[in-house]
C-alpha cells in the first residue's frame, strides 16, 4: 500500500513537472493539441524508421533528445518508436508531431522541418533517470515569415570561433534560418582576402580592445558556413561599403579618395570611405567580391550602404568627374550608382544583393532587380526606407533600431542614452518591425535582429543583451496566431530561464520598473 501511494505521488508531480517545462516551447509553435498520457521511451534501443538514415538532424536528434540510448533503424513504420516522413503539402519550414503512447510522427517537407521538429522535440522532452518522457498530443507549427535572422557584429568586436556556433545554436533553437555575419568595419576587417593579404594582415589589427583583433581563415569560414547549414542556418557575409571602411583604408590606402593617413575611429565612423570615382577601387572590391562569394553558398550578400558620409566625395576630382560623366545629380546618387554595379556584379554570380535602407533615402540612379532593402534607422528616419523601397519594389528585411537592436540596454550604459534603452515589454508591444510584418504584403521578407558590438559589447556581454529579449523577436518572426498577452509570454520565458541555462546561455534584465531579485 505505501508502495502504490508513493507511486501515485510521483507520478502526480512528474506530471506537474511536464506541465510546466515540457508543455512550453519558444517560439510558440502555431497549435498545440494536448492529449492524455505520456510516451515512455525506457530500454536502451529506441527504432526510427525513415526515408534518410544519414541526415545530420538524425544525429542531432540522438545528441539532442534521445542522449545514451542507441538507435535502431526499422522499415515498419507501424512498430517504429519514430516515424519520420516526407509531406509535400506541409509549408516551408513547417512541421506536425504526432505523439501517441505508442509512437512519435514526424511529418515535415524540407529539411528545416524536421529539425524544427527535433528542436520543438528538445524543449518537449522530460528526462527521468534512463527514461525519457514525451506529453501525448499533437502539435502542427509553421513559420509566420521566411525570413528569421540574428545579426552579429564581429568587426567592432572579433569573436572566437566557438562563440560563433554557440550563436548559431541559439538561432537555429529559436528556430531562425539566417545569421547575418557584420565581418568589416571601421575598427576592423576580419575576413582573409587571399589576393590583398593587407585586409587581414593590417586591416584586422588597427584598434585597440584586446578582443579587437584577429580576424577568421578560409578554413574558419568553411566550418563555420558548414556548422550553420546543418542546423538549417544560412550564413550571409556582410562587406560593408563604401562606408565603414577606415580599416580597409589603413590597410590600403589607395582605395580611399586621398592617400592621407586613415583616423581609426574609437566608435562610429569618419569621412574616410571607398573611393566611388577611381576605377581601380571598383576592381579591388569587385576582386574581394570574387572570394566573398567562394567562401559563402548564401544566395544573399549583404554590400552595407550604410552611414556613408559624403564630404571627401565632394572634394574629391575623381568622384566629380564621374559624377559629371555619368550625368548624375549628386553624391548620393553616386552612392546609388556604386551600390547598383556592385549589386550588377553580384548578380553575374547568381548573388542577390542586400543594402541598409540609407541607400534609398533619396530617388535617383536605379538599382537592378537583385536588391533588398535593409530598413534599420527608425529613430532617425521613421519608416522612409520602408516607404522608398516598396516604392520601387525592392523587397524588405525589417530591423528597426528600435527594439530589434538588442545592443541597446534597458538602462544607460557608456554610449547608449536613455533614448536608446528599452526593456522586453517595449519590443513585445510596439516594435515597428513587428507592425510591418503584420501588415503584410509579398515585398516583406521578414525580420533580422542584430547585436552590434560598438562601445565595447565583448563575448562576455552579449548574453546579457540579447536574454531574455531575443526570446520576443524570435517569437514575431515565427509565431503566426493571435499575440499571447505579454504577462502570459513573460512568464513562459521565466519558465524556461532555467532550461535555456543548462545550455550555457544567461539572462539579463529584462523589465525596467520591476524587483528582479524576485521574477528572476
Amino acid at each position: 500500500m505505501l508502495y502504490k501511494n508513493c507511486f501515485c505521488l510521483f507520478v502526480f508531480c512528474f506530471c506537474v513537472v511536464a506541465t510546466i517545462f515540457a508543455q512550453i516551447v519558444l517560439p510558440t509553435p502555431q497549435k498545440i493539441e494536448k492529449t492524455e498520457g505520456y510516451l515512455l521511451f525506457d530500454e536502451a534501443n529506441v527504432s526510427i524508421c525513415t526515408f534518410d538514415t544519414t541526415s545530420f538532424y538524425l544525429r542531432f536528434f540522438q545528441q539532442q533528445v534521445l542522449g545514451e540510448k542507441r538507435i535502431i533503424w526499422e522499415e515498419n513504420h507501424e512498430i517504429a518508436d519514430i516515424y519520420l516522413l516526407l509531406d509535400s503539402t506541409l509549408s516551408q519550414d513547417g512541421y506536425i508531431l504526432d505523439i501517441t503512447k505508442k509512437q512519435i510522427r514526424i511529418a515535415a517537407a524540407n529539411y528545416g522541418g524536421f529539425l524544427y521538429a527535433i528542436q520543438t522535440l528538445r524543449q518537449w522532452v522530460i528526462e527521468e533517470a534512463d527514461n525519457l518522457y514525451f506529453k501525448c498530443g499533437k502539435i502542427v507549427d509553421n513559420p509566420r515569415v521566411n525570413w528569421r535572422c540574428f545579426m552579429l557584429d564581429s568587426g567592432r568586436q572579433y569573436q572566437q570561433v566557438a562563440t560563433l556556433k554557440k550563436y548559431i545554436d541559439m538561432a537555429s533553437i529559436l528556430k531562425m534560418n539566417y545569421f547575418h555575419w557584420h565581418l568589416t568595419e571601421g575598427l576592423g576587417w576580419r575576413i582573409d582576402i587571399k589576393r590583398y593579404p593587407r585586409l587581414s594582415q593590417i586591416g584586422s589589427n588597427v584598434a585597440d580592445g584586446v578582443e579587437q583583433q584577429g580576424y577568421y581563415t578560409h578554413e574558419d569560414i568553411k566550418e563555420i558556413v558548414s556548422y550553420a547549414a546543418d542546423r538549417n542556418i544560412t550564413i550571409v557575409p556582410e562587406i560593408d561599403m563604401p562606408g565603414h571602411a577606415e580599416a580597409a583604408l589603413f590597410a590600403y590606402p589607395q582605395l580611399g579618395c586621398f592617400k592621407d593617413s586613415v583616423e581609426i575611429p574609437k566608435t562610429g565612423f569618419t569621412q574616410n570611405i571607398f573611393c566611388a570615382g577611381k576605377d581601380s577601387t571598383i576592381l579591388f572590391l569587385k576582386n574581394v567580391l570574387d572570394e566573398v562569394c567562394d567562401l559563402f553558398p548564401s544566395s544573399y550578400i549583404h554590400l552595407g550602404g550604410d552611414e556613408a558620409p559624403k564630404g571627401n566625395w565632394e572634394r574629391c576630382s575623381d568622384c566629380q568627374r564621374r559624377i559629371k560623366s555619368l550625368g548624375l545629380h549628386d553624391e548620393h546618387d553616386l552612392q546609388l550608382w556604386f551600390s547598383a554595379e556592385m549589386a550588377t556584379y553580384l548578380k553575374t554570380k547568381g548573388k542577390k544583393a542586400i543594402f541598409w535602407g540609407d541607400v534609398v533615402y533619396q530617388d535617383g540612379y536605379l538599382l537592378p532587380d537583385n536588391v533588398i532593402i535593409q530598413w534599420w534607422n527608425y529613430r532617425g528616419h521613421k519608416d522612409l526606407a520602408l516607404r522608398n523601397a516598396l516604392k520601387h519594389g525592392y523587397p524588405v528585411i525589417c530591423s528597426t533600431n528600435t527594439f530589434c537592436y538588442l545592443n541597446f540596454p534597458i538602462i544607460p550604459w557608456r554610449g547608449y542614452g536613455v533614448e536608446r534603452t528599452f526593456d522586453f515589454k517595449d519590443v513585445y508591444l510596439h516594435n515597428p518591425s513587428d507592425v510591418a510584418l503584420s501588415k503584410g504584403g509579398s515585398l516583406i521578407l521578414g525580420m533580422t535582429t542584430a547585436l552590434w558590438t560598438d562601445d565595447g559589447v565583448t563575448e562576455a556581454l552579449i548574453d546579457y543583451r540579447l536574454f531574455p529579449r531575443i526570446f520576443v523577436l524570435a517569437e514575431q518572426m515565427w509565431y503566426r496566431g493571435n499575440r499571447i498577452n505579454v504577462d502570459d509570454f513573460y512568464y513562459r520565458v521565466l519558465e524556461k530561464r532555467q532550461w535555456f541555462e543548462s545550455l550555457g546561455y544567461r539572462f539579463g534584465p529584462a523589465i525596467k520598473e520591476s524587483d528582479l531579485s524576485q521574477t528572476m
